[in-house]
């Protein structure tokens, strides 16, 4: 079959770049969204809080990144896993910036449900990743 190949009436899209990964654009989001929020922070916070959650935010998509290029699953599956530990970071991180009312709420359950839903994302191709490796 072609490029156009159907499975259950939904089109398959042949995965050719990290950026195609649903895990990395979720992961993207994140880090768009944390910048926009980080903006906001009081100045005295730029090497603080806000430096940190923003390193934290965007080593999410760059491992992700990372891992998609490397050639053994063991490889991939390694950097998915260092992207599953930034994501965490990044969550106790907004949790921290709400607690001492850096964040607003309405900001606050916005990205932690973009960054919660990075991480069910991120678990299913670690998942997949790990099916991979152990029957590779």
């Amino acid at each position: 079959m072609s490029k156009e190949t159907r499975v259950m009436s939904k089109e398959v899209t042949k995965i050719v770049n990290f950026s195609d990964l649903n895990a990395w654009k979720q992961a993207h989001k994140l880090y768009v969204e944390v910048y926009g929020a980080t903006k906001r922070f009081p100045k005295e916070e730029v090497f603080g809080i806000t430096s940190q959650i923003r390193r934290a935010s965007l080593s999410v998509s760059s491992n992700i990144a990372e891992g998609f290029g490397r050639s053994s699953n063991a490889d991939r599956l390694h950097f998915y896993v260092m992207a599953r530990g930034s994501l965490y970071e990044v969550q106790n991180q907004l949790i921290a910036a709400h607690d001492v009312e850096l964040i607003q709420r309405t900001t606050f359950e916005q990205l932690i449900e973009t960054a919660y839903t990075a991480q069910r994302i991120l678990i299913g191709l670690i998942t997949a990743t790990k099916k991979r490796t152990t029957t590779a």
